[in-house]
């Protein structure tokens, strides 16, 4: 695949199974037939663990977390690594495949979109690179590369973080950086922003063909300052902003896309050390009229409410309710006008019921702590940030599902559960533009809330995993056979997949787990068949010495997606 600016890029398949049949395919002068049976993979974004991660804040001392040492330390190819998800399959849980990326390595894979639909192209970024790159899953366990997106192409942002893809095949992507050069940048539309810079602020929001190709750059920032006090950049810019976009929904019915904003990213991604000034994490959430699909316009620029842990006298800025928006999710049913927001140091959910108001206002509706205590009554959060990721509301707007990465427990620090939880928001949902639920006192922050329209836990599953991360990510399985054999979609999730690693350079890292959990009218149970083909255990681990691709050492798994193809 040949870049804007000519240089060449590409993705070379490891296939390990020769025998074909047995995945229900047939090899015919090298390639690949997919005539045979209809076929469940996960297609899994990773990258190569490197000397960078290793630094004094990541826990290199646990014997889950294998140190690559010697030769495997030299760079290695990031890859989507292909798991065999199909039950009945021989090889089940199975890494039948890694296609790995050149020329650049190291990119740090982050995110792809959060569910595949039949026919998308996959979208997978890398931090580190600012490169995005496309591939076309249509002839799984082989991958080809249908596109590649380099800085040059989005001058106005960087550090690719989030996608979601649209009905007719495109997708906008979330840059949570500042442009690629300091100074002023023209996006698509004419206006003008300045920026401090790659990994710096503000970020955008860019729109992609399948192939790659760059349709527009949008502004995530206004043209006028935002609040200066809680919105810090470094270097300081003329108008301050918080816009530093990560997480992403489309409600395309509506016309209505949000975005919620994490951090300024350099302080992430260059340096090891946490950020040092709280206001590098943002409380904001954005909100975004999408008319013209070409053209999205940032509309409302909204601050999550502090609440009662944060406002507790000697609580730490960074464990303010509010503080660091990295993921929002949006109601799916056409009479449901609501969003989610949660935050990944404050460890809160928060809600508003319509988000085609012309400013919506958010509330506090559940604290992480009521569902840790459900497993550790002595959680406590307010000491530090506890790593509230991946959220999604289900297909019937019933559960809300949560993975938080937690906290080990230091000194006086009792830590917080490693968790991926559940939650009852129907009540919630059924109160329409008038909810109760306000968490308001410190209380409610450990027990729920007191209002009868509050989400209630439905289940919790605890992840044991030692090193300094946790369950950072999810993504559902959305595909059943029906009648036929043949995979059709299915609202009714059988299953979810979740990955236990964050970014290792911030000093998250994780045991590099994808494990599988059992969906059950939202209870949640862990796949003790989807098992490691080395070790035996529940959950494919990427801490492997050899891959199909060579002897690299561990792998960084980020974000894994289902994917068929039905023959």
């Amino acid at each position: 695949m040949k870049a804007s600016d000519g240089s060449v890029f590409s993705v070379t398949n490891h296939l390990v199974n020769t025998d074909l049949s047995s995945l229900g395919m047939r090899s015919s002068s090298g390639s690949l037939d997919t005539s045979g049976k209809p076929h469940k993979w996960m297609v899994v974004w990773a990258g190569d663990m490197n000397a960078a991660d290793n630094t004094s804040l990541t826990d290199i001392t646990n014997p889950l977390h294998v140190v690559k040492t010697d030769g495997s330390m030299t760079p290695g190819p990031d890859f989507l690594a292909v798991v065999d998800a199909e039950p009945s399959s021989p090889t089940y849980g199975k890494i039948v495949n890694t296609a790995t990326i050149a020329p650049l390595v190291e990119n740090e894979p982050h995110h792809m979109q959060y569910i595949w639909h039949a026919g998308n192209t996959i979208y997978a970024g890398g931090l580190y690179s600012a490169a995005t790159y496309m591939f076309d899953v249509s002839k799984l366990p082989a991958l080809t590369m249908s596109g590649v997106s380099i800085p040059a192409d989005t001058p106005c942002g960087s550090v690719p973080d989030a996608f979601a893809v649209l009905p007719d095949g495109t997708a906008y992507g979330t840059y949570m950086g500042g442009p690629v050069l300091p100074g002023p940048c023209r996006y698509t539309d004419g206006q003008v922003r300045v920026g401090n810079g790659f990994g710096g602020t503000p970020g955008e929001v860019v729109h992609f063909a399948p192939n790659g190709k760059v349709l527009s750059e949008s502004p995530a920032t206004p043209p006028t300052a935002e609040d200066p006090s809680r919105c810090a950049n470094i270097p300081a810019l003329p108008n301050a902003t918080c816009a530093n976009v990560h997480g992403i929904q489309v409600r395309q019915d509506l016309h209505r896309m949000v975005t919620s904003d994490f951090a300024e990213p350099r302080d992430i991604i260059l340096d090891p050390v946490k950020a040092p000034d709280p206001n590098l994490y943002r409380p904001t959430v954005r909100f975004w009229d999408t008319s013209n699909e070409n053209d999205p316009k940032m509309i409302a620029s909204t601050v999550l409410p502090n609440g009662p842990r944060g406002k507790t006298p000697g609580t730490d800025p960074l464990a303010q309710e509010n503080r660091a928006g990295m993921e929002p999710a949006l109601t799916n049913l056409p009479q449901n006008k609501g969003a989610f927001a949660e935050t990944f140091c404050g460890g809160a959910l928060f809600y508003t019921p319509d988000i085609t108001a012309a400013n919506p206002a958010w509330r506090e509706v559940f604290d992480d702590a009521t569902a840790a205590r459900k497993i550790n009554p002595k959680a406590d959060p307010n000491v530090g940030c506890d790593g509230g990721s991946w959220v999604a509301v289900s297909p019937d707007d019933h559960t809300l599902y949560h993975a938080v990465i937690g906290r080990n427990a230091s000194g006086t620090d009792p830590g917080m559960t490693k968790m991926v939880y559940s939650l009852d928001i129907s009540k919630l949902i059924a109160s329409g533009a008038n909810p109760q639920c306000n968490i308001t006192t410190v209380p409610e922050s450990y027990n729920g809330g007191s209002q009868a329209d509050c989400p209630t836990v439905a289940s919790v599953l605890p992840v044991n995993d030692p090193t300094t991360g946790g369950p950072h990510f999810g993504s559902f399985d959305n595909w059943v056979k029906g009648p036929d054999g043949r995979y059709q979609e299915t609202t009714n999730y059988p299953h979810m997949a979740f990955t236990n690693y964050f970014v290792a350079r911030y000093g998250m890292d994780g045991d590099h787990m994808v494990c599988q959990t059992n969906v059950n009218d939202g209870k949640l149970s862990l796949d003790t068949t989807f098992r490691d083909e080395n070790t035996g255990q529940p959950c494919v681990s990427f801490n492997r010495t050899n891959w199909p691709h060579g002897a690299y050492g561990p792998a960084k798994p980020h974000l894994a997606l289902y994917v068929i193809n039905n023959g």
